[in-house]
């Protein structure tokens, strides 16, 4: 196999792997508000709501360390360990208690942090320039598979159900957590890829953790495993002051803040919307399969057939922001604002027009579809950007967008959809505006790099 085919089947299994435990992970998050309310035991106290504001906490202070994790044990083993925190956290939800949610919130919060810098080194070092945008949206659209194939068995499981049964949670937790404990060992099926001829600071990844170099005695020393963490720590704090990060950080945090709408704030809305009739907590699983067509949509068509590098990333990311502009508007018109903070009956508040289940999945799917705009177009340009520094660049990204999820998963306890729904829509027209002028930058910086190699 030539060494591109096998950085590209690299990029496959990355995806699969990741496919399999967010298959459960992301089902897990789209419905554990729902099942909480659910309970039938009186012992248990916790928030589904509160538990992802820990998890994304978590996840934002502890990408300060990840990068000197991956550093150490490599992404290979990292992205593995990674995922038993993940596959953990669902099996709790079996037999659940207070201490255990929110103990495995704050195990999964480190472990997230840890998996998606893994991830981005492995997705750098598997990609060039001309194959970093492909290689984002393969990854992408195989990781959004997720979300179809794990809401068409919740709304299968649970067609019909007003309430959900212990019998019912615990019949498809344990399904979740063997799908995800399938996609951690899938990890082990990632390659190194051959180094580049020139010698480089990219070419000596952080996949050569992994194993002893084996070149002459004459090659000096390798540093030690302290001084290769402390390197990795300081590079991700520089990183994240640079004037291209800075730029990007408004366009990231928009993605944390429409990550927890559309995981999790939305499908409790539907779920809680008596007027879309007794099976409104079935209509949770749909709406995640049409986030899931949305993301795996753009994912192919601005990603896999990478048909837009000649008009750079701006006009992905601008149908990224009016798609969610018309989702946005169109959910304000159709659910209830008190909808995301309703008891497990439900709301029988109406909004500005009758309800309709066509507009609640049509506003699932433009959710999906831009969310894969902005997602995909990051990942890019962060790879291109940060290509020598993948690991601490894509540590900066996750600490930022995790931090911002983190503070909408907080507010979405106690503020009505409207006001929800005007947070998103000004943080995402901000976003966008300093994405247009980071962009810029990377064309401005390429030019330059094209003209100083002729």
């Amino acid at each position: 196999m030539t060494p591109e085919g096998k950085k590209l089947v690299n990029i496959i299994i990355l995806g699969f792997g990741f496919m399999f435990m967010f298959t459960a992970f992301q089902t897990c998050g789209n419905i554990e508000q729902t099942v909480i309310k659910s309970f039938n035991s009186t012992e248990f106290h916790g928030s589904g709501y509160t538990s992802m504001a820990i998890i994304y906490g978590v996840f934002s202070a502890s990408n300060l360390i990840a990068p000197s994790v991956v550093t150490i044990i490599g992404p290979q083993l990292s992205m593995f360990f990674s995922g038993l925190l993940y596959s953990g956290y669902i099996a709790m939800f079996i037999y659940p208690y207070t201490w255990s949610f929110y103990t495995a919130s704050v195990l999964v919060g480190i472990g997230a942090a840890v998996l998606w810098t893994a991830q981005g080194n492995v997705l750098a070092i598997n990609s060039t320039e001309n194959t970093i945008g492909r290689n984002s949206g393969i990854f992408w659209a195989l990781l959004q598979f997720s979300l179809f194939f794990g809401n068409i068995y919740i709304y299968f499981a649970w067609h019909g159900h007003t309430h959900i049964t212990d019998k019912d949670r615990q019949t498809v937790f344990i399904s979740l957590t063997v799908i995800s404990l399938v996609g951690c060992f899938l990890f082990f099926l990632i390659r190194k890829p051959d180094p580049e001829p020139a010698a480089s600071e990219a070419s000596e990844s952080l996949l050569q953790a992994e194993s002893s170099e084996s070149g002459s005695t004459a090659s000096p020393p390798r540093p030690g495993l302290c001084s290769q963490a402390l390197d990795a720590f300081v590079k991700a704090c520089k990183i994240f002051f640079t004037k291209e990060m800075l730029l990007l950080s408004v366009s990231i945090g928009y993605t944390g803040l429409e990550l927890t709408f559309y995981s999790g704030v939305y499908g409790t809305c539907i779920g809680a919307m008596t007027r879309f009739g007794q099976d409104a907590k079935g209509l949770i699983g749909i709406s995640g399969i049409f986030i899931g067509i949305g993301e795996i949509l753009g994912g192919g068509v601005f990603g896999m057939l990478n048909k837009c590098n000649r008009f750079g990333r701006n006009p992905v990311v601008l149908l990224g922001l009016i798609t969610h502009f018309v989702a946005f508007y169109l959910i304000f018109l159709n659910i209830a604002s008190d909808a995301p903070i309703a008891p497990e009956a439900g709301t029988d508040l109406q909004a500005y027009i009758t309800p309709s289940v066509e507009v609640a999945m049509l506003c699932s799917f433009l959710l999906g579809l831009g969310d894969s705009c902005f997602n995909t177009q990051l990942l890019s340009i962060i790879g291109f950007t940060f290509h020598d520094n993948s690991a601490p660049a894509f540590a900066a990204f996750k600490f930022i967008q995790s931090i911002m999820a983190a503070l909408a998963f907080f507010y979405s306890n106690y503020l009505l959809l409207h006001w929800q729904l005007l947070i998103l829509v000004v943080v995402g027209f901000l976003g966008t505006v300093t994405f247009f002028v980071a962009e810029g930058r990377a064309e401005s910086s390429k030019r330059e790099s094209d003209y100083d190699s002729i």
